[in-house]
């Protein structure tokens, strides 16, 4: 029946109102789904069952508490709920903390027996198909889990490896359950001190044997039958025979052998290994199977009766008999003879007697039952045997899987039994029941008073007491012709009185038993046989001479050598823990004394003796239904079996005290509401609560104070719930009330204002209408006026035009009259006006002449008479006298400047002679070379000279103007060449825009496909990236964990042996602590030939092979240098034809450009190799000195004589000598190359003057010879330069014309390359052409990382190639060290002694702290072992790290490997002890976390990589290592440094971890809300201590602000603080989250609003730290979006949506368990209905999400060390006093 199905349904109870038979009361909502039974306010059955189908059906829980038991309902489906993390979930926590479950059962059971160190018990049980064995299991594997043992025994494997093969021999498939257990068993899994497992043991109780022999339809056997036949066919099998199931009786009575989904070969298989991981030896284990073989065999033997019907006989033939004796090593005819007869014993003689066939098949029978109960006892002895322990027990948890309470239509003796050890457990429960009430009532201080709960003790003395049914059943047994209707019979006789005992009417020889649970009537036929169990004397001694050990052995062990059956619990037992007082006597006769039934009764006395002795825990299995139907509910059969297994009665016992349960803090939180303001004042809640509740329940008896709760009656929450609901009720109709009314208000303000509005605007509408009425009438007014005024105005304006033309032409008329007159009048006027004028003009000019004539002659004669005076003034002496004034000092000056003038003369007369003297000299000297000269050339030869002047000239003129056609050409081509360049360019650009465009369409089409795809291969990528750096760092955490381990064994040895020898070293250590070729330090001399073999013996054949990429690289190569050798092939023909034109007109320019060249070549190669040999001298000067400086030292601390430091300064003065001489030579070259360079541009600075003579402007006066010769030699110069300075230029143009045509052509071929691509592109398919495009992309990576890797290899080549030459020099030395010494040793033989002390000079610290062997320990000891953080506060961080490393330095500075192999060994075993020795100290840990990390980082940057070097100031490459390669050690230093996290991390999270869920589930971060959580919650552990230990958010803020100020100032790297808070919100995350996964109670809404409060407190907190990049934010996103879930609503398909899209980082299994788990905070708010939950899971089954519900908390994510290099440099480190080292000296 479905869910739909059983809330459709509609029942219909009446009403018995005059009987007072009401229905009952029904629990409030709130209450419904409650994890806790006894917390419903009503508890009677329907309230049970109702609580249970509505968690197992609508919630899918199959957990729920009732008191101190756990009802578990089998859900016949897996569940994931039982992983490694549920159990380290439920692991520590309270019991009442998490949701039911069995984990919680078997942890309270774990804390309580280390708590109150008593002994624990988990009682299962329940009937068949009920789930008993698996919760067993379960219980078993939690403690396996959570106290696996402390050492390597594996003793948790081995309970676990039990479970297989008990189930193989003593569980079968019954039509009620396909692997039922028809045995009781009860496992002691005993803990030492510090609970470890140690060990275990086990005992059965009343194996039924009788299955053996017979199964009823559609059951099977025992499954160990079927799975030997289904592996008959193996070879070691042969020999037993077998075939399949079908062929044996014993095996297929029920009809079919199979099971579905069941394979027996598989699960033999598993059985075959659980034997052998218990030590059961091979040879045993054939014969375990021989045995179980032969019993097969036993029931196919064919007996035959005889005629008489009084005798039987087996046919010597028979195959079954045979392999039957064959298996189990007995004789043929001792057996085939026994089985059909028997032997009577009298006291007076012995005699065989024949028996029936009925007889012989009973024996046959009981033979096979009991050889398997003795292989059954022995099987469980030997486990018992693998499970033992030497070691003492100091504790043990009892796990009993036993039948519960069983009723079907034909019961039998098994049924009876099982059923009375259910009274004897029942009675134990309502026992223990009664007394934890007792203690809850007493604990709180309260009056109680005895509750009356049901007592089964007359059952069960109707049973066992004397002359009980058991015992009249042993009597009857007794009775030679015994039989069950006797026993019967004596049964009603003795018994009929009793109330627990009925005869039924209808039956003689049945009888009822009244249970604790039902009537059960029992058919006694077969009562007898299977209490007496009787098995012949004769054939169990066949068996005790076989002649196989085993079967021997099975037989000979019972002490008891009488053949009567024992119960197979009992045989295991009494061997193990139950031993009697006395041995047991030998019984006369050839039966057993014992009965069944007497051994069952004394084995479960035992068995409550020792649950009496310990704490008992209960789970009751319920089977839901019969039809093994996942989660389908039959509440009939659950009723039924509640009932039968006591939670009922646990629920009156709670029922008939006070079962509901309030802290005084929850309830004044939950009834807060019902308090009036005035009690509100006062601050003590427990007062508050007695006012409220004196005054709301007016009867005391329903209500009780106790010390730290209140008790109620039944009823009474609910009657509280209801009061508060009314209060509720009545304010939210208050809010209700005036929210309407506000609303009402609300509306009739928008109707009021709409109104007026609506009014306001028909006013206006009407205004504007009237307005426009008028402004169109005043319009036609003003039309009308215009036009009639304007029509008036054209009729006015024609007539005016009209009279206007007349006037014109009228006045026109008139007017032209009078303008002829006037121009008639002024023609005459101007003839009189000329006529006049030149009248005028010529008198003026006939009396202007006659004016000059007079003027003249007057201005004569006044002329004559002024020059006739002054001749005759000057004649006269005072003119003289006037006009010598100031002429004497004229003259005396004049005089003086004559006497200079002379002197002057004189100078130059004198100069003149003499320059006179030497041109005549000069001119003679020409005069005759001018002869020779004319003798020499002829007569014509100064033609000739003009000639050739005349033609250079016109040649200079003509290389001029071709001087400038070539530069005009040539700024033509240029910027011909420019804008062609130019016209590319734009025209490559518009082609890259357009491919762009066209990519960004491809890309738009392909609807970013290639992004996704490669943004998912990029996470694919990180993704396998960090799977693989989290799983070398699991290697490294459990190859720490093994060294641990190594560690402990080891210790282990040296207190168990007390003897000194051989100490191995830890593994770790042993690999460091090798001889001096440790692979990172190599002082091996390496030779300096570079060629390809050389190179493939270095770096290895498997190196060598050429791959892809170096198939590449050189493909690439060969096309670069077949280009450059055409190209370099065309400039030499273009070269070639220059020089073949310019051979006749260049031969002596060229001769002496040549020569010139050749010096300066010469010049500058001399000069490079002296500066390259004046740096190898300084390098080898610098090396001697270094020398120089050791052997002073050593010379000082030896006492060696000076005869080595004399030869070297000898060496040093011939190296200073050389190197002068060097100096010199250089200093010569510099000068000469000075010049030159001076000559070259002085040259340069004539050319613009001689360029600029263009002009001769005396070209055409005649030239003199010598003058001419002068010319000549200057124009021939000047051609040079002007040749040489043209052919440069030309040069010049030509390679730039070459450079630019190749740069055309590279951009022609790739815009062609482009162009091709393009096109290709175009015909692609869009997939195809991302594809290419990223196939593109690759290619051009791929040459551009060859570029890269050949410009490493080649820096490569050079550091080899120098540290080549480093150790030549360094060998050099040393060898020169080694003949020193060998010289001074020799010269001590015949010399004394004498200490020479050499005087050193004050050097800076060079950053190296030298330190003697000796001394090693107690640098580890102060630096490492003993240093404590605070030693060094107020210093530089990780200063230990960089003393090491300056140590590390000068060992290598000295070229000791093997002291720098002992200083790192030891240095990092000594960080490992110490983090030994504080496991729990976070400071430590973090301190030694930052200087490994620093000392990698050191390693690192002063490595002499480059890699690691390129922040690195001057100084600090100073500081780096010389000789040794230390890899391997910085690999070593990583991996120490990823323990060192691990332990980190673990140490913070155990010192957050108890914080988290009360800090961010619990508390009330926001006051208030929780307030209104679920009533009738309450605590049921009784492991809880007493005190608050209850955290808030702040409390977490301040320990993760203590761990970010304690990692900060101890110097720890900012990335790897992100890394730890980003591990820690992880965990934080994880465990919040899996607490909210496994408690109903804080699944509400107020949770979800605190969880958000919280998580956005924690996200403030990492921004105020900077740490929000972490990506700790990013871990908490489960979180929260659990929260958001717990807030959204939850009713519609569209919320379904939302939640679907929201909840991404969410598993399906998280959410639907969340909306399971959802508890409405009131009866306002409603569930989550089944059908919405069911729509999330339909919307979720695409997502393929892991099966895992929990989150795993203690996974770590892979830590990385990113490279922080440091800014300080070695010499500026102080080392303080406090750490005592003053045994280092500062180099």
């Amino acid at each position: 029946m479905s869910v739909g199905e059983l809330y459709s349904q509609i029942v219909q109870y009446p009403i018995d109102v005059q009987g007072n038979q009401l229905p009952f009361l029904r629990n409030p909502d709130i209450l419904v789904g409650e994890n806790d039974l006894t917390a419903l306010s009503y508890l009677h059955e329907p309230a049970v069952l109702h609580n249970l189908k509505v968690r197992f059906l609508e919630s899918n829980h199959i957990y729920t508490y009732c008191g101190i038991v756990l009802v578990a309902i089998n859900p016949y489906e897996q569940l994931p709920i039982y992983g490694q993390d549920v159990i380290y979930a439920y692991s520590g926590q309270n019991m009442g903390d998490m949701d039911p479950h069995i984990f919680a059962v078997a942890e309270e059971a774990y804390k309580q027996m280390a708590r109150d160190e008593k002994n624990q018990s988990i009682i299962v049980s329940g009937e068949s198909g009920a789930g008993k064995t698996v919760s067993a299991k379960y219980a078993m594997r939690y403690f396996a889990t959570v106290g696996g043992s402390a050492s390597d025994t594996n003793i948790e494997e081995k309970v676990l490896a039990s479970s297989p093969i008990m189930e193989a021999i003593g569980n079968a498939k019954t039509t009620r359950n396909d692997n039922s257990s028809r045995f009781g068993k009860y496992i002691q899994i005993g803990f030492d001190k510090r609970y470890h497992i140690i060990g275990a043991n086990m005992r059965t109780y009343l194996l039924e044997k009788s299955r053996v022999v017979f199964q009823a339809d559609d059951e099977r056997n025992y499954h160990i039958f079927y799975q030997l036949c289904a592996a008959a066919s193996l070879p070691e099998f042969k020999e037993l025979a077998l075939t399949c199931a079908e062929d044996f009786f014993y095996a297929s009575q029920g009809g079919d052998t199979s099971i579905e989904g069941v394979d027996d070969a598989e699960d033999f298989e598993k059985t075959r290994q659980a034997f052998t991981l218990l030590g059961v030896r091979e040879s045993h284990q054939i014969s375990i199977f021989k045995i179980i073989a032969s019993i097969l065999h036993l029931g196919n033997v064919e007996i035959q009766s005889e005629r008489d019907g009084d005798s039987c006989s087996i046919s010597p033939e028979d195959e079954h008999l045979n392999n039957f004796c064959r298996l189990l090593g007995v004789e043929h005819n001792q057996m085939e003879h026994w089985l059909c007869h028997r032997k009577l014993v009298t006291t007076s003689e012995t005699y065989v007697k024949t028996m029936s066939l009925q007889q012989v098949v009973n024996a046959r029978n009981a033979l096979a039952k009991h050889i398997y109960a003795q292989l059954f006892g022995w099987i469980v002895e030997h486990i018992n045997k693998a499970l033992h322990t030497s070691l003492k027990q100091h504790s043990f948890i009892g796990v009993l899987d036993i039948y519960g309470f069983e009723t079907f239509e034909v019961n039998s003796f098994e049924q009876f039994c099982i059923n009375y050890a259910n009274e004897k457990l029942q009675q134990q429960f309502n026992s223990h029941v009664f007394k934890l009430e007792q203690e809850e009532y007493m604990k709180e201080q309260i009056p109680w008073t005895l509750i009356d709960f049901y007592d089964n003790q007359p059952c069960i003395d109707l049973i066992e007491a004397k002359l009980g049914i058991l015992d009249l059943l042993d009597e009857e047994c007794k009775v030679p012709k015994g039989t069950d209707q006797n026993w019967a019979q004596k049964l009603y006789d003795r018994h009929s009185g009793s109330q627990h005992f009925q005869k039924p009417r209808m039956s003689n020889t049945a009888f009822i038993v009244v249970h604790f649970a039902d009537k059960v009537e029992y058919l006694s036929d077969g009562f007898l046989e299977k209490n007496r169990d009787t098995v012949y004397e004769e054939q169990i001694n066949i068996l005790k001479a076989s002649k196989f050990p085993l079967v021997a052995d099975l037989f000979h062990d019972d002490k008891d050598s009488v053949p009567a059956s024992t119960t197979s619990g009992k045989s295991s037992s009494s061997k193990i823990n139950i031993r009697s007082s006395r041995p047991p006597l030998k019984a006369p006769n050839k039966e057993h004394k014992k009965t069944v039934g007497h051994q069952f009764r004394t084995s479960l006395h035992l068995l409550m003796e020792t649950l009496n002795a310990t704490t008992p825990h209960y789970v009751r299995c319920i089977k839901p239904n019969d039809k093994k139907l996942p989660f389908h509910f039959d509440p009939k059969r659950a009723v039924q079996q509640l009932r039968a297994c006591g939670v009922l009665e646990t629920i009156r016992i709670s029922a008939a005290g006070y079962p509901s349960r309030w802290a005084y803090h929850d309830f004044f939180n939950r009834y807060r509401v019902l308090v009036k303001k005035r009690e509100l004042a006062n601050t003590d809640k427990k007062a508050i609560c007695k006012s409220v509740l004196e005054s709301l329940i007016k009867d005391p008896d329903k209500f009780q104070f106790g010390r730290t709760k209140i008790f109620f009656r039944a009823g009474q929450v609910a009657y509280l719930e209801k009061l508060r609901a009314d209060k509720f009720r009545a304010a939210t109709i208050m809010i209700q009330k005036t929210v309407r009314g506000w609303l009402q208000r609300v509306k009739y303000r928008r109707l009021k204002w709409a109104t007026l509005t609506l009014q306001r605007y028909c006013r206006g509408y009407l205004a504007r209408r009237l307005a426009e009425h008028l402004r169109r009438t005043h319009a036609a007014v003003v039309f009308q006026k215009q036009y009639r005024m304007r029509r008036a105005r054209l009729a006015y304006q024609r007539l005016r035009r009209a009279a206007l033309v007349i006037q014109a032409f009228v006045r026109g008329t008139f007017v032209r009259r009078i303008y002829h007159q006037v121009l008639r009048e002024h023609k005459a006027t101007i003839i009189q006006k000329h006529v006049r004028g030149w009248m005028a003009r010529r008198r003026f000019q006939q009396l202007r002449g006659a004016a000059i004539v007079i003027q003249c002659a007057f201005r004569r004669l006044k002329a004559k008479r002024e020059l006739k005076a002054l001749k005759i003034e000057a004649r006269s002496a005072e003119h003289l006298k006037r006009l010598n004034v100031g002429m004497e000092n004229k003259v005396v000056q004049l005089q003086r400047k004559i006497d200079d003038q002379n002197k002057e003369f004189k100078t130059l007369s004198e100069q003149l002679s003499a320059v006179t003297s030497t041109y005549t000299m000069e001119v003679e000297k020409l005069k005759k070379e001018l002869g020779h000269y004319q003798q020499s050339q002829g007569e014509d030869g100064s033609l000739r000279l003009q000639e050739e002047v005349e033609t250079l000239r016109t040649e200079l003129e003509r290389a001029h103007s071709e001087r400038k056609i070539l530069e005009d050409a040539h700024t033509r081509e240029n910027d011909e060449l420019r804008q062609r360049v130019a016209d590319l360019e734009q025209e490559n650009a518009l082609l890259k825009e357009e491919k762009e465009q066209l990519n960004n369409q491809i890309l738009c089409q392909s609807k970013d496909e290639f992004a996704q795809n490669s943004v998912k291969e990029n996470l694919l990528m990180k993704k396998e990236l960090e799977e693989e750096r989290s799983r070398y760092q699991n290697l490294v955490k459990e190859y720490s964990r093994l060294e641990q381990r190594y560690d402990n064994l080891r210790d282990e040895m040296t207190i168990i042996k007390q003897t000194p020898g051989h100490r191995r070293n830890p593994s770790n250590q042993s690999s460091l602590e090798s001889d001096s070729n440790y692979p990172s330090i190599s002082t091996s001399e390496v030779g300096d030939t570079e060629d390809a073999l050389q190179q493939v013996e270095e770096i290895g054949l498997e190196k060598a092979a050429m791959d892809m990429t170096v198939f590449l690289k050189l493909q690439k190569r060969v096309r670069e240098l077949e280009q450059e050798r055409k190209k370099m092939q065309t400039q030499l023909e273009k070269r070639e034809q220059q020089d073949s034109k310019k051979v006749q007109v260049d031969q002596p320019k060229n001769d002496i450009d040549v020569d010139q060249d050749a010096d300066l070549a010469y010049n500058s190669l001399k000069r490079q190799e002296l500066e390259s040999e004046n740096k190898k001298l300084k390098n080898e000067l610098n090396e001697l000195r270094k020398a120089m400086a050791d052997q002073a030292t050593q010379s000082d601390s030896t006492h060696s004589s000076p005869d080595s430091y004399s030869l070297l300064l000898n060496q040093l003065k011939l190296a200073n000598e050389e190197l002068e001489v060097r100096k010199e030579e250089v200093l010569i070259l510099r000068t000469q190359i000075v010049s030159a360079d001076q000559r070259r541009l002085a040259g340069k600075s004539t050319e613009p003057n001689i360029n600029a003579r263009t002009s001769w402007p005396n070209s055409e006066k005649h030239v003199d010879q010598e003058d001419a010769i002068e010319a000549y030699h200057g124009v021939c110069q000047t051609n040079r330069l002007l040749e040489a300075q043209l052919q440069a230029q030309s040069r010049e143009h030509e390679e730039e014309v070459e450079h630019l045509k190749a740069q055309v052509e590279a951009l022609k071929e790739e815009m062609d390359k482009q162009q091709q691509t393009f096109c290709q592109t175009l015909l692609l398919s869009p997939e195809a052409q991302v594809e290419f495009g990223v196939q593109q992309e690759i290619t051009r990576l791929t040459n551009e990382n060859l570029d890269l890797k050949e410009l490493v290899e080649k820096l490569e080549k050079n550091e080899k190639k120098l540290k080549k030459q480093l150790k030549i020099y360094m060998k050099k030395v040393q060898d020169l060290e080694a003949a020193q010494a060998l010289a001074q040793s020799e010269r001590k033989r015949h010399e004394l002694n004498r200490q020479v002390t050499v005087q050193r000079k004050e050097k800076d610290f060079q950053g190296m702290l030298e330190y003697h062997k000796e001394d090693e320990a107690l640098l580890i000891r102060n630096l490492v072992t003993d240093l404590k953080p605070q030693m060094l506060a107020g210093t530089v961080p990780c200063l230990p790290a960089y003393i090491l490393y300056m140590c590390i330095r000068h060992a290598d500075y000295i070229n000791d490997d093997v002291k720098v192999h002992s200083l790192l060994t030891s240095t990092i075993n000594g960080i490992k002890k110490v983090l030994k020795k504080h496991n729990e100290n976070f400071e430590m840990t973090s301190f030694w976390l930052s200087n490994t990390c620093r000392l990698l980082h050191c390693l690192k940057q002063y490595s002499g990589d480059e890699g690691f070097m390129t922040q690195n100031t001057t100084k600090q490459n100073e500081h780096c290592l010389k000789n040794f390669d230390l890899t391997e050690y910085r690999q070593v230093l990583s991996d120490l440094s990823i323990q060192i996290y691990q332990q980190l991390i673990k140490i913070a999270e155990g010192v957050l971890q108890p914080m988290i869920v009360s800090a961010m589930l619990e508390n009330e971060s926001i006051q208030g809300l929780s307030g209104v959580k679920p009533t009738g919650y309450r605590k049921r552990t009784s492991s809880m201590a007493d005190g608050d230990n209850s955290y808030c958010l702040e409390a977490v803020i301040r320990q993760m602000n203590s761990f970010h100020t304690v990692m900060c100032d101890q110097g720890l790297d900012p990335e790897i603080i992100l890394q730890v808070f980003k591990q820690l919100f992880y965990m934080i995350n994880a465990v919040t989250l899996n607490n909210l996964l496994l408690r109903k109670d804080v699944c509400s809404w107020s949770t979800g609003m605190q969880l958000r409060y919280n998580i956005s407190q924690l996200e403030e907190w990492l921004r105020g730290r900077n740490l929000h990049q972490s990506g700790a934010v990013q871990t908490m996103e489960p979180l929260i979006q659990a929260a958001q879930l717990l807030q959204l609503k939850k009713k519609t398909p569209e919320d379904a949506e939302a939640i679907c899209s929201l909840c991404t980082s969410l598993s399906t299994q998280q959410i639907v368990k969340i909306l399971n788990l959802y508890t409405p905070l009131n009866e306002f708010e409603e569930r989550v209905t089944v059908a919405f939950i069911r729509t999330i899971q339909a919307q979720l089954q695409e997502r393929n999400d892991p099966q895992q519900l929990l989150l795993d908390f203690k996974h770590m994510f892979p830590v990385l060390f990113p490279f922080n290099p440091s800014s300080l440099t070695m010499d500026s480190i102080h080392i303080p006093a406090c750490l005592n080292l003053e045994f280092l000296n500062e180099v």
